[in-house]
């Protein structure tokens, strides 16, 4: 009797050291997990920093958690190094000052491609020639400094991007006062590397933003679309003034408006969107245009180009192509706020205030 009852206490200890070791593996195996989910929530990675006048944001999810600022700061150093009219031996400074340059870089012919293509379907109103006009009605480096001197007829006649010439190789213009300035591109295109960079590291979910231009793919944290809001299209309002709200899936999305960038001149208000066809600024109801397309670049080149068209123009525009989606803002005759949607835009629109 005594053996066998010295069996069952071993028996009986051995299973419970059993009972002991299964039930630590299973708190092990769940500490695991929550240690997993942990390291998913801490892989939304966000990035700010300096660039193009402006600041650039980068969202992306990693679940390595892994930092590509120093990667995205040196892209977009190069980048400027080729499109920066502010850097005086960037590529596009050396071309602005001679009459031929042949790339070095990789950014100026997608751009200079990019640009023939929306100046030709927008019949010359998005044009980065315009340079010149914008700088003298005073909305370059040196501020509103327009002289009743100024010849803008025959300034016009030194603008038409149809007087650049490219191949795969090099770049000419036809005339030597020619200048070129992508600023009204280039933030756009900026985001589209920055994306371009994200996914060659295999991200897949991410927000970019440069100065306002942004590149949406995937869903956020949440799992959800990512959500972009468009201001209120008044001077006085703030970043924080929303006027709605467009849900973006696989898209670049970027807005241009009249309402902050102008000054008042013998009280008539400057804007700083110029006509390349007229010389003048101009004036029209249209106060803010968001245009969505399949890159950040082509949606910056729409958009600049529909605030020079005005808003019947940018509505039969928006209904001839297929490539962009548009949502307009624009005054009515007492003032209040009008807007245009693309059909295929509406389901991802919401509005915060009324119409």
């Amino acid at each position: 009797m005594r053996a066998n009852a010295r069996k069952n206490i071993i028996y009986s200890l051995i299973l419970l050291l059993m009972v002991i070791l299964v039930y630590t593996w299973r708190n092990g195996g769940d500490e695991k997990t929550e240690e997993t989910s942990a390291v998913v929530t801490a892989g939304k990675m966000t990035l700010n920093g300096q660039t193009m006048g402006t600041t650039y944001n980068v969202t992306y999810m990693d679940i390595e958690g892994r930092d590509f600022k120093p990667q995205i700061d040196s892209l977009l150093l190069k980048f400027n190094e080729s499109l920066s009219t502010y850097i005086p031996d960037s590529e596009i400074s050396r071309f602005n000052a001679q009459d031929t340059l042949r790339f070095e870089l990789p950014f100026m012919l997608p751009v200079l491609k990019k640009s023939k293509e929306v100046f030709e379907k927008t019949e010359g109103a998005f044009d980065p020639t315009v340079g010149p006009l914008v700088n003298v009605w005073g909305f370059g480096p040196g501020g509103p400094t327009l002289k009743d001197s100024v010849d803008i007829a025959r300034l016009v006649r030194s603008v038409g991007f149809e007087k650049i010439m490219f191949d795969s190789v090099q770049m000419t213009k036809a005339d030597s006062v020619i200048y070129l300035d992508f600023s009204a591109i280039a933030k756009g295109y900026g985001a589209d590397e920055i994306a371009s960079y994200l996914e060659r590291q295999g991200v897949v979910n991410y927000l970019v933003e440069i100065g306002g231009d942004l590149v949406a793919k995937g869903v956020n944290d949440k799992g959800e679309l990512w959500k972009l809001g468009v201001n209120r299209p008044d001077e006085e309002s703030t970043a924080s003034d929303i006027y709605s709200i467009i849900a973006v899936q696989d898209k670049g999305m970027a807005t241009s408006g009249n309402y902050r960038n102008f000054y008042v001149r013998d009280s008539i208000m400057i804007s700083h969107t110029i006509s390349p066809e007229t010389g003048y600024p101009v004036r029209h109801g249209l106060l803010s245009a968001t245009v969505l397309a399949s890159d950040c670049m082509t949606a910056d080149a729409y958009a600049t180009a529909i605030m020079v068209m005005g808003t019947e123009k940018a509505i039969a525009l928006d209904q001839e192509l297929e490539e962009i989606e548009v949502f307009l803002i624009y005054s009515d005759a007492n003032g209040g706020y009008k807007t245009y949607v693309s059909e295929s835009l509406k389901p991802y629109l919401s509005f915060l205030v009324e119409e």
